[in-house]
C-alpha cells in the first residue's frame, strides 16, 4: 500500500510564514513542511518550535528547515517573503512593491532551478501583482499559481457586517473583490444573510437593514488589517487560517469556491490581470471562476481595482 505524503514548502519564516505553518499542522493538512529563508538560523528555529508543537497535536507532521532543492518533490509552495508596509510613512501594501520585487526575483529563481511543479500560493504583498509577476517570470501555468488575496478581506468584511447587523459572521456570505489592498470593493449585490439576499432584507426591514451604512461597513472591512498592524505590528492568525482554508480546498479536491486571486481571461470583462474573484478550487488548483451578477456601479469599482493592478504589474516588470 502506497501512502500519500503531502509536502509543503514555505518560503519565508517570519510572522506570517510561521503562523501559516502552525495553521497547517494544527489542522492536519500535510505530512511535511520545509522552511526556506535567507536567515537560515531563523528558519531552523521556527521549524524546531513548530515540530515540538506536533507532540501535542492530533497528527504528526515533520517540520524542518531546508533549501530550494527540497522543493523539487513538493506538492504546494507558499511564498511569504517581503516587507510589511511602514505605517509611520503612510505606506500601503502597493507601496512595498519595489522592495518586494527585489526579494521575489531571488525567490522565483530558486523555484525555477528547483524543478518544482506543484501549486504556488503567494501571500507576499502586494499579493495580486506579485502573484502575476511570479507567474509571468516563471511562465507558470496560471491555474497552478494563485494568491489568498481577498480570502482574508472577505472574512473581515463578514465580521464588519456581523457587528452591524447582530448575526454571526458564519451565517453571512460576502465577498471583497479585486485587490488585496486599497482598491478592493465589496460586492453588496451578492451578500446574503442566512441565505437571504441583503438587498431583499433592506426592502423588507427598512428601519434596520435599510439603515445600514454600507460604505462605512466596507471601509471597516478594508481597514481590518490596518487596525491589527497598528495594534500589534503584524497580522498572523487570520492569514494563517485563510491559507489553511485554501490548502484544504486544494488538497481535499473539494471544488470549493473561495475569493482568491487568479488570472482573468475575459471574466468580468477583464483580461491579463490577477484579481480576486469567487474561484473554484480543487487538486488541480484553479478549476474555474464564478461570475457574479454585479451591478454597473460594482463593475466600475472592480474595473478600477483591476486597472490599479495592471498599472503596478507593468511597473513591476521594469524593476
Amino acid at each position: 500500500m502506497e501512502l500519500q505524503r503531502r509536502k509543503i514548502i514555505i518560503v519565508g519564516a517570519g510572522h506570517v510564514g510561521s503562523h501559516a505553518g502552525y495553521s497547517l499542522i494544527s489542522q492536519g493538512l500535510c505530512e511535511e513542511i520545509v522552511y526556506i529563508d535567507i536567515d537560515k538560523e531563523k528558519a531552523k528555529a521556527q521549524a524546531m518550535d513548530l515540530f515540538d508543537a506536533t507532540v501535542y497535536l492530533p497528527k504528526r507532521c515533520l517540520v524542518r528547515a531546508g533549501n530550494y532543492e527540497d522543493a523539487k518533490d513538493g506538492d504546494l509552495l507558499i511564498v511569504a517573503a517581503g516587507p510589511l508596509p511602514d505605517m509611520s510613512k503612510g505606506q500601503t501594501r502597493m507601496d512595498t512593491l519595489r522592495e518586494t520585487i527585489a526579494i521575489i526575483k531571488e525567490v522565483a529563481e530558486g523555484i525555477r532551478i528547483s524543478g518544482f511543479q506543484g501549486i504556488i500560493l503567494n501571500i507576499s504583498n502586494p499579493a495580486d501583482v506579485v502573484t502575476h509577476y511570479i507567474q509571468h517570470t516563471l511562465f507558470y501555468p496560471a491555474e497552478k499559481i494563485l494568491s489568498t488575496s481577498t480570502t482574508l478581506d472577505s472574512a473581515r468584511l463578514r465580521r464588519a457586517i456581523s457587528e452591524a447587523v447582530g448575526v454571526d459572521q458564519k451565517s453571512i456570505l460576502a465577498y471583497a473583490l479585486g485587490e488585496h489592498g486599497e482598491s478592493q470593493m465589496a460586492a453588496w449585490s451578492a451578500v446574503t444573510i442566512g441565505g437571504k439576499p441583503l438587498s431583499q432584507l433592506i426592502q423588507e426591514q427598512p428601519d434596520t437593514y435599510g439603515a445600514l451604512d454600507l460604505k462605512a461597513i466596507a471601509a471597516e472591512g478594508k481597514a481590518g488589517g490596518w487596525h491589527i498592524l497598528a495594534g500589534k505590528g503584524s497580522t498572523e492568525f487570520g492569514i494563517g487560517a485563510s491559507i489553511a482554508e485554501v490548502v484544504r480546498a486544494i488538497f481535499g479536491d473539494e471544488n470549493r469556491i473561495l475569493p482568491v486571486s487568479t488570472l482573468l481571461t475575459g471574466q468580468y470583462g477583464e483580461t491579463g490581470v490577477y484579481a480576486s474573484v469567487p474561484t473554484l478550487l480543487n487538486r488541480h488548483g484553479v478549476a474555474g471562476v464564478i461570475e457574479l451578477n454585479l451591478t454597473k456601479e460594482e463593475l466600475d469599482e472592480f474595473h478600477k481595482s483591476c486597472q490599479t493592478m495592471k498599472d503596478n504589474f507593468d511597473l513591476a516588470l521594469t524593476l
